[in-house]
Parts: C-alpha cells; sequence; structure tokens
C-alpha cells in the first residue's frame, strides 16, 4: 500500500501515536516504579538474565564468518526516529544491553557493538538500505514507517530481532522475530475488550466509542478494534476523528461523547492529547464507564498530564503481557534491568518499550550463543524461531516464536490513578497475567505482511 501523507504535520503525528497503535510504552518512568540503590546496580549476575542462564559470555569464536561478524566484534543495527522524536530510549536500551553483555564477555567472546541508524522519520528506506550494506541483524529498534522499508530489508536478506513494529506491512514480515504475540489475523485484545465490556463494565457493551488521531495507522487499529468489539458482543456507537496534531480545543470532541452517550472509549493519540480530551470531559461532568488510554500512556508523563482526571475517569492501557514495572520487585528480571540501567544509564529508567527491546535483544544473543563460531544469519535466526515459549527470561508471558500470527493468549492490564499506574483487578489466573484469552480471527480487508517470496527471496537464500 502506497503511503500517501498531505502535510509534515501528520507524518509528525504519526510518529507520536505509532506507541499506542504499536503497543509501545511511553518515554517516562513507569508509575512508582523507583529507582534501583547502588548496591542493586551491581548485581549484574554475570552473564545470565533472568531465567536465561550464560546467555553472554568468553570465549574464543573465530573468523569473519558473515556480513558484520569478525573474529573480535558482532555489529548489530538498532533503528530509531531518534532525530525527529529526541526520544532515545531504544538507544539507552541497546547501550545498556550491550554494556551488560560485553562485560560478561560478549557472545563467545565476540562484543556486541550497536549500529544506530537514525532514520529522522522520513529516511527509513535509506537507513535500512545502510544497515543493509554493513551489520549482522537488526535489533532492538524500531520505526514509525517501518512497512516503507520491509522490502528493502528483505532484498538483503536482513533478519530483525524488532523491540516494536508499527506498520502491519511490517508485522509478522519475513525474517522478523518478534518478542510480543501479536499475530497480523488475530484482534490483539480480544481478552481486554472482553474483560471491559463483559466483566467489568457490562453495561458499557451497547455504547463503545473509538477516537484517533488522523493516520494510515490508526485508521488501521480503529478499524481492528471495531471488528474485535463486534465479536465480543459490544456495539461501536462513535467513531471519529481528530487532526493528527490534536485539537486547540477538545471540548466539540467531548461534547460529541456525551452527547453520543458513550460509555467506553477507546483512544489513539499522545497521552497529552488523551489527557486535555478528558480534562474537557471532566469539567463537563461526564465521567465513561472506562477509557483505553492504551499502552502508549503506560508511563509517569500521562499520569502527570491528566492530572485530576484520574480521580474522575477509569483509565486503562493493555500492556502486552509484559511483567509491569511498577512490581519490578517481585519479578528477578524485570528488576535486573532495573539495574543495569542503574549501572551503565544512571538516571534514566526503562519504559515498557525498553523492556520489550531488552527481550529482543535477548532472542539475537540467545540464538547467536548457540552458533559458536560459526555464526551466520541462518544459523542464528534459525535457533531463534525453534522458541516456542519465550518469556525473554521472565519479562513477559510465553511467547511462540515459531508461529508469529498466532492469537494472544495471555494479558495483563493496568490501571491509572493518582499515585501512578498500578495492576488492574482483571482476574489474573497465571502470576501477573490472565491467560485463555478468546480468539478473533480477523475479516476485515487490512494490508498484509510482506514475505520473502514478496521480494523473490525464500529461507534457502539465507545463508
Amino acid at each position: 500500500m502506497r503511503l500517501q501523507i498531505r502535510t509534515l504535520a501528520a507524518l509528525a503525528a504519526i510518529t507520536l501515536l505509532a506507541a499506542g497503535c504499536s503497543r509501545s510504552g511511553s518515554s517516562g518512568s513507569s508509575g512508582d516504579q523507583g529507582t534501583a540503590s547502588a548496591s542493586q546496580a551491581a548485581q549484574t549476575t554475570g552473564g545470565s538474565f533472568g531465567s536465561l542462564k550464560n546467555v553472554c559470555h568468553g570465549g574464543s569464536a573465530t573468523g569473519a564468518t558473515d556480513q558484520g561478524v569478525t573474529a573480535s566484534q558482532i555489529k548489530v543495527g538498532v533503528l530509531t526516529d531518534v532525530g525527529f522524536t529526541k526520544d532515545p530510549q531504544l538507544i539507552t536500551a541497546a547501550n545498556v544491553f550491550t554494556s551488560w553483555c560485553n562485560a560478561a564477555g560478549g557472545i563467545n567472546g565476540r562484543k556486541l557493538v550497536a549500529d544506530i541508524h537514525d532514520t529522522q522519520l522520513l529516511q527509513v528506506v535509506p537507513a535500512v538500505t545502510n544497515a543493509c550494506g554493513s551489520d549482522f541483524v537488526l535489533a532492538g529498534g524500531s520505526a514509525a514507517l517501518d512497512g516503507l522499508a520491509t522490502k528493502t530489508r528483505l532484498q538483503c536478506l536482513l533478519p530483525d530481532f524488532d523491540a516494536q513494529t508499527v506498520m502491519p506491512q511490517n508485522q509478522n514480515s519475513g525474517l522478523q522475530v518478534y518478542p510480543i504475540t501479536q499475530g497480523h489475523s488475530y484482534g490483539p485484545f480480544a481478552g481486554y475488550y472482553q474483560w471491559l465490556i463483559k466483566q467489568k463494565y457490562p453495561d458499557s457493551a451497547a455504547n463503545v466509542g473509538i477516537l484517533s488521531g488522523q493516520s494510515i495507522i490508526t485508521q488501521v487499529d480503529a478499524a481492528v478494534a471495531a471488528e474485535t468489539f463486534k465479536a465480543m458482543g459490544g456495539t461501536v456507537s462513535y467513531n471519529e476523528n481528530f487532526p493528527a496534531t490534536g485539537a486547540s480545543d477538545w471540548t466539540p470532541y467531548a461534547e460529541s461523547i456525551k452527547t453520543k452517550g458513550v460509555k467506553g472509549l477507546v483512544f489513539y493519540g499522545t497521552p497529552q492529547q488523551l489527557a486535555a480530551l478528558e480534562l474537557a470531559l471532566t469539567n463537563m461532568d461526564y465521567k465513561l464507564d472506562w477509557i483505553d488510554a492504551n499502552s502508549n500512556a503506560y508511563g509517569a508523563p500521562f499520569i502527570q498530564a491528566a492530572g485530576k482526571s484520574l480521580s474522575f475517569q477509569h483509565n486503562y492501557a493493555d500492556i502486552w503481557a509484559v511483567y509491569p514495572l511498577e512490581k519490578a520487585e517481585s519479578n528477578p528480571a524485570t528488576q535486573q534491568v532495573i539495574n543495569l540501567y542503574a549501572k551503565y544509564a544512571a538516571g534514566q529508567s526503562p519504559t515498557l518499550q525498553a523492556l520489550q527491546a531488552f527481550s529482543a535483544w535477548l532472542i539475537f544473543a540467545a540464538s547467536a550463543e548457540t552458533c559458536g563460531s560459526n555464526l551466520t544469519r541462518s544459523c542464528v535466526y534459525n535457533a531463534a524461531i525453534k522458541q516456542t515459549a519465550w518469556t525473554g527470561g521472565g519479562l513477559t508471558a510465553p511467547v511462540n516464536l515459531a508461529q508469529p500470527d498466532s492469537p494472544p493468549t495471555c494479558f495483563d492490564i493496568e490501571q491509572a490513578t493518582p499515585n501512578g499506574w498500578q495492576v488492574a483487578s482483571f482476574g489474573a489466573n497465571n502470576g501477573p497475567y490472565r491467560c485463555g484469552a478468546p480468539v478473533v480471527k480477523l475479516t476485515g480487508n487490512f494490508p498484509q505482511p510482506v514475505t520473502l517470496a514478496s521480494v523473490g527471496k525464500s529461507l534457502s537464500d539465507l545463508k
């Protein structure tokens, strides 16, 4: 599908919206997670991470076995829009992970080098082209317009261990390994939506609203949400867009939501935009049963921006079966990330997207470690897709990397409160997660992922 955007302002909003549409976290710290002490930071547990043993360690690997691989190092590309967004969280995650791994000896003695490719939003194809000419794989990165460069990546047979996918053309694309269960053929939030309209707030089922910024990405997300609610027995009675850059006055949108009698609202936009809308709703004393703030809002910035509305409106977010940051003390893997940030990125806190990036880096590293000296793209990719219950050492619920187009079976829900993000009471039945989610097979005419066959390639071409 050809990308047609009329203004740079719309492009700017796509980047700001991408995290919410594509299931990321915001760049601020989350809730009341706190900061690890210096003594905690020193506990790096060698080259093991969570339940993963000896991911990184020394060794005697030798030879220039593939592009980006020498006897002493492995060059790994990291995609980021930092030149446009000014948000360095993926670069920080890459620096923290590689610093930790290299301190433990690297991958069989080869040190990791993070090769940062800044798309500056619009230059994603040149960025991937550069990676095609220098890097072994891509890992721990994301680009808002990633779908525009997927064919470029596949033409050069570059595996991608994504931290976050955005456009549907890239989601579950060829040679991609993704640490989150997000099958493109299925509604990603079936369990979450069922809980909202069937269990927690059943009176809202007949009056669901969707409000989203105008972009090609949110158009798809809004359509997927509408189809999922219908499958869950809900009715979308309000489905509107707002300018991608936001509104100077959110009162007309609030009035329309009230006039339509909306009881539950899915919002695709920035945390600041949602906070402004909620202030307008709160000022007119209109209280919805629930608001899906989406995972873009999972962080301190939304808590700060929403202010008094958090005591009036009920804000929730599905965080993709990633272990909650504010419960890190109860989970060694999440706490280890926080400790590593304290050691290698003092003053910065991990985000939801950073946790996904860490899991992506870990998939790559654990797979590469099994290859020994014979480190090739074929070896590392095939090792990765043998993982049928990947958790990133405990960062997430299990993910079947062998079947990327699978429906999510587990989910976890957060609620925004004046005291920060907290785990909602949503009926968790497997530790912090609720598993056994319903399956919604999508029937709409949605863009499909780019495959190797789309560019005249096959797995037999991967060496």
